[in-house]
């Protein structure tokens, strides 16, 4: 594998595999909208997804990672990211976010959803279609003659434009043999930092998190969960994508979900 500026760049045997790795993660999310529904404790989604990594005989990617310690983050309503499955009931009018990681044949697979529970709230449904449009602004810049900070301008004028708030605490990120490889890849130009050109091979996990208010973030005593200061809704959707000489080549896409 070779390194440019420090990011690993991917052969084709490599994209392939992980390919296959986001395949399954597809398929993980997949299985957990099927089963999302007033009254359903979002423990079920864990355990749906244990199920499915051991049938797939891979190894769920964010379980102890730095002591996380479920397969899925699971995240309701104002919470953002990093959320715990639990006992909880999901209500109508809920909007849930689950990310699901997975090892495959030494390479990570990453993507994340946010669906609703029942009928909700016109807010809610706006929301869900700001963020995914925005992430698919993001994918449209990745390719070679480009810059990381083209995919950032992209996802934030989208959501800024529309009168909504880009998380800034957490970005996206490289990846590939690890979860979190260079480079980070923010929602929004950074004031500072160094730009990088994007090149064929490289392998980035793009993730806008967005708010209907304040971007301002609080992480919960569990020191894991993330949820907008000021109790605001926040979505969040997630692709593994390539950088090929083609343009994007999205590794976790679903045929159902996109």
């Amino acid at each position: 594998m070779k390194k440019f500026r420090g990011i690993f760049i991917k052969n084709a045997t490599e994209i392939e595999t992980m390919r296959g790795a986001n395949a399954i993660v597809a398929s993980i999310l997949d299985a957990i909208q099927d089963a999302v529904s007033p009254g359903v404790q979002t423990m079920l989604f864990e355990e749906i997804a244990q199920r499915l990594c051991r049938e797939h005989g891979v190894k769920p990617a964010f379980q102890g990672y730095h002591g996380f310690p479920y397969a899925i983050c699971c995240s309701v309503n104002e919470e953002i990211v990093h959320g715990f499955p639990s006992q909880r009931q999901l209500e109508e009018g809920d909007i849930v976010s689950v990310d699901v990681g997975v090892v495959y044949n030494g390479f990570v697979g990453d993507a994340a959803r946010t669906f609703t529970v029942g009928r909700v709230s016109d807010k809610a449904n706006a929301l869900l279609d700001v963020t995914r449009e925005s992430l698919m602004r993001g994918i449209e810049q990745v390719k070679p003659g480009n810059s990381l900070h083209d995919i950032s301008r992209a996802v934030q004028e989208y959501v800024e434009g529309r009168g909504y708030s880009v998380v800034r605490r957490f970005v996206g990120h490289g990846i590939g043999r690890a979860m979190h490889e260079k480079p980070e890849v923010p929602n929004f130009v950074p004031a500072s930092g160094t730009n990088v050109p994007l090149k064929a091979g490289m392998v980035l996990a793009i993730e806008p998190m967005v708010t209907t208010g304040s971007p301002e973030v609080k992480v919960l005593e569990d020191n894991w969960t993330a949820v907008t200061k000021d109790g605001s809704l926040s979505a969040h959707f997630e692709h593994s994508v390539a950088v090929t000489a083609k343009g994007p080549d999205i590794l976790s896409l679903s045929p159902r979900a996109g």
